[in-house]
């Protein structure tokens, strides 16, 4: 009987390794194949594009990190990036028309059109804690109203901006590193001191883990995850006025289906979509396998379509996962 518990806890210990660091075990297997299936991988130039290509989905993904542990979820984040990137191309061109103020236009383009995103985030967030609204039909009809407001202001054409200067937000950096990477990964080291280092972090997993109790210990649940929102609301407006900067132009229809990509990427790094637990280094891995994924596959020249396929049945995988971590759990 002994032998047989002891056999039965080794059993659980290695399945409990295999679900809580399957990402980990998967970035390094996925590294290693690509590394020895071409020699381009490995190329300071690749690694540097994998990062930069990466800086969209990133920041999203990290911000929607914390939506999803305090308990919440977000379906706008495209129509926001789309929104913010169009509101800083509007402010930058037209301010840029203003003898005085030429100089700053780009510069104040980028703060406008992150300060509307943050702003969409916060309404969000006031739509699913002031009105009770649930979270996913809250953030899938604001998506649509702001997506609307976007066809508005542009009248379906694109908002091209002519001042070089607007550019550097995306194309600029330090050597051949862009300051695409640092934004997105110095976001996620702010995000993670946020988590696991400030008193606001133990607020968000206590809002997702038990929403009831954390409220009867004093904690403002709606508060909380109203400011998550406008996380959320901050970084997807950033990631829109990046493409906005690196395009020179911006446009009603951007960023469609990027929402559902950085979810996927929260879920892949084996955050629970039930809240209350979760990481942004998992979110961070979860966003660099994908992109590996892509990245293996155009050195290799396979159809994008097999490409789909593969990240479809990637975060399958990931969900069966999570369902049966809380299985074990329960």
């Amino acid at each position: 009987m002994a032998v047989a518990k002891r056999e039965l806890g080794k059993q659980r210990s290695l399945s409990g390794i295999l679900l809580d660091y399957g990402i980990v075990i998967a970035f390094a297997l996925l590294f290693t194949l690509l590394a020895f299936q071409t020699e381009a991988f490995l190329t300071v130039r690749n690694q540097l594009n994998i990062l930069d290509q990466a800086h969209q989905i990133g920041l999203m993904a990290i911000a929607v990190t914390v939506v999803i542990i305090a308990g919440g979820f977000d379906l706008s984040m495209g129509a926001i990036f789309a929104m913010s990137g169009v509101v800083a191309a509007f402010v930058a061109r037209d301010l840029g028309q203003v003898e005085a103020l030429a100089g700053a236009a780009p510069y104040i383009g980028w703060i406008a059109g992150v300060g509307v995103g943050t702003l969409f985030g916060l309404l969000n967030g006031l739509l699913v804690t002031v009105l009770g609204i649930n979270t996913f039909v809250a953030t899938l009809a604001s998506g649509i109203v702001i997506r609307g407001l976007a066809l508005i202001l542009t009248q379906a054409e694109q908002v091209r901006v002519n001042d070089d200067a607007f550019q550097t937000l995306a194309r600029g950096g330090i050597g051949d590193v862009r300051n695409t990477i640092f934004l997105w990964l110095g976001f996620a080291l702010i995000m993670t001191f946020v988590l696991t280092r400030t008193k606001f972090g133990r607020h968000v997993f206590a809002a997702g883990d038990n929403p009831e109790a954390a409220r009867l210990s004093g904690i403002n649940v709606n508060l909380v995850r109203t400011i998550t929102f406008g996380i959320s609301g901050f970084a997807a407006g950033l990631s829109g006025v990046i493409s906005a900067s690196k395009f020179m132009k911006a446009q009603n229809d951007a960023g469609q289906g990027l929402e559902l990509i950085a979810i996927a990427s929260v879920v892949i790094g084996g955050t629970s979509i039930m809240g209350g637990e979760g990481a942004i280094w998992r979110t961070v891995l979860g966003v660099l396998l994908l992109r590996l994924i892509e990245n293996g596959f155009n050195l290799a020249n396979v159809d994008t379509f097999y490409q789909d396929v593969f990240q479809g049945l990637i975060i399958l995988l990931a969900v069966a996962l999570d369902a049966t971590r809380h299985r074990r759990n329960s």
